[in-house]
């Protein structure tokens, strides 16, 4: 069904320009989790990046900014074993992919047992996701929290792909 003079399509009652129900219909056969249950296995844990997931960026002509904020972040202190808190902040300028928001949920939550310095965590993530995505650019920043009367920032930026 077609709306009189818009050029907007109907899919299940819904209007979608045909451009946007192309780029939906791609997401069906991409992602691995979402709609899905998911249960890690020791293997994606042992590798988080494969937990990653990418859709294809629908305005890749575009320079635009996405920033993901996850304030859940947990990995554990490699030396005394007490866990680490911070807020992963996550800013980048998609190339041709880009990042599917569940399996990044999933792939923080991989890190929730891993003994790893802060620096070490927020470069590894840079690291995946750069792999992951192939940005234009790309900054991921770790705020943690306070521990042993200190909190830190840790900052690395790409788009640097370092394998």
């Amino acid at each position: 069904m077609t709306s009189p003079g818009n050029g907007w399509k109907s899919i299940r009652g819904i209007e979608h320009q045909p451009r946007l129900r192309l780029f939906l219909a791609g997401m069906a056969n991409v992602s691995k989790h979402l709609g899905r249950k998911s249960v890690l296995s020791a293997r994606q844990i042992a590798r988080p990046r494969l937990i990653l997931d990418t859709f294809s960026n629908p305005n890749p002509g575009r320079d635009y900014e996405i920033e993901l904020i996850f304030p859940e972040f947990t990995s554990v202190c490699p030396v005394t074993g007490q866990p680490d808190f911070a807020t992963i902040t996550i800013k980048y300028v998609p190339e041709k992919k880009c990042l599917e928001m569940k399996s990044l949920k999933l792939y923080f939550l991989a890190f929730r047992n891993k003994g790893m310095f802060f620096e070490a965590a927020v470069n590894s993530i840079l690291d995946d996701l750069t792999w992951a995505t192939d940005p234009r650019s790309i900054t991921v920043e770790g705020k943690f929290a306070v521990r042993g009367g200190m909190s830190a920032v840790v900052t690395a930026s790409g788009p640097e792909i370092p394998f």
